[in-house]
């Protein structure tokens, strides 16, 4: 375990490295769009280069925030957090939401009181040369920042790329708007203005509201956990993975627990063995600490059980949202059924499906008492 602990850490610090040297060129390149844009803008008397400017220095922060966040969120556990500070990391990216919230908010105070007051622009021919550069530079500048956000599994990079690659259209627009005024003489400069602060406030609240999903706890991404599952039955002794519960602590750090299905045949120690190899195993595979492995005993032993589990089996999936079964065990002596059913969120009313269901398995098996689990789609 010593030597995946050292790969994890390795991991974590090639990550941190990728963020912050990505955000570093971020503040950069945003930084000396702020200069030019700012100062065409005050030349041409231009509130939609103005307010692009001012967009651009929001991504500057933002870049900041999300350097900050990254350094604080791989401090060392310690006493008060054991589990480390990963989830500052969502603290940053909400910190970085707010940032583009206030500045489209004030861009459409400005925009608004330009077409109150209007004011006519000046353009000059530089002035849209920079506008024009300015969009290849985001271009390139998001396509870079999205990529390495994906990479690395950071959700305030993948922002901060899709804001960039944003910021190339509003750009454009601001252009359009230059060129719309210099040949036709009609300035949209103020109207404009409001468009981009719409645009702005619509993306600050999307990550706004990604941010909560984050700290509410969302569902665990399906492609990775069916990779755990995977990981989990390949050792001899499972016949089935069930249950997995993954807890986050921040972007990819996790600790989960497990029921396997094992058959009834296995001793205490048959079991601490499964259960060590498959702890190491997922750790070393996907990083995950396995913090409990549960059982669930398979009856192997008797062939009146067996067709037992596959008549009432039968009976649970004719119902539709069913999404699986598990945790099937029969104790003939003390006349005892135990399973856990998973149904559809979607289902008008589970509750009433769950009851159904029981009803029908007891009447199948009067003399039995069922001991029936509605279980969570996790």
């Amino acid at each position: 375990m010593e030597n995946e602990n050292v790969i994890l850490k390795d991991a974590q610090k090639a990550r941190e490295g990728a963020i912050v040297k990505t955000s570093v060129i971020g503040i950069t390149a945003n930084i000396f769009l702020v200069a030019f844009k700012a100062a065409v803008g005050l030349i041409s008397n231009s509130i939609a280069i103005i307010l692009d400017a001012v967009n651009n220095l929001s991504d500057a922060l933002s870049s900041v925030v999300t350097i900050i966040g990254t350094k604080l969120a791989s401090r060392r556990p310690d006493k008060k957090h054991p589990l480390g500070h990963g989830r500052i990391e969502y603290l940053a990216a909400m910190i970085v939401s707010a940032i583009v919230l206030y500045a489209g908010v004030t861009s459409l105070v400005e925009s608004i009181k330009k077409i109150i007051t209007p004011e006519t622009a000046d353009y000059s021919v530089w002035s849209l040369i920079i506008i024009g550069s300015a969009v290849a530079v985001k271009l390139i500048l998001g396509r870079y920042v999205k990529s390495v956000g994906k990479k690395v599994n950071s959700a305030s990079l993948v922002a901060s790329g899709s804001d960039a690659l944003f910021d190339a259209i509003i750009s454009l627009s601001v252009l359009l708007s230059a060129a719309i005024y210099l040949i036709w003489g009609v300035s949209l400069e103020a109207y404009v203005g409001v468009i981009i602060s719409a645009f702005i406030i619509k993306a600050g609240v999307e990550m706004l509201l990604e941010t909560f999903d984050d700290i509410l706890g969302r569902r665990a991404d399906r492609d990775f956990v069916e990779e755990i599952k995977r990981t989990v039955c390949e050792d001899e002794a499972v016949t089935g993975a069930f249950d997995l519960f993954l807890h986050n602590y921040g972007p990819d750090r996790y600790v989960g627990s497990v029921h396997v299905e094992v058959p009834d045949t296995m001793s205490a120690d048959d079991i601490d063995r499964m259960e060590r190899r498959i702890a190491e195993n997922v750790f070393a595979k996907h990083g995950v600490i396995m913090a409990g492995i549960g059982i669930y005993s398979v009856n192997t032993k008797d062939d009146e059980v067996s067709e037992m589990r596959g008549k009432i089996i039968r009976i649970v999936n004719s119902h539709d949202g069913v999404i699986q079964i598990h945790g099937f065990y029969a104790d003939l002596e003390k006349k005892t059924v135990n399973l856990d059913v998973i149904l559809d969120f979607e289902l008008p009313n589970r509750e009433a499906t769950f009851d159904h269901i029981k009803k029908e398995v007891e009447a199948a098996y009067p003399d039995f008492t069922v001991n029936m689990t509605m279980d969570i789609d996790i």
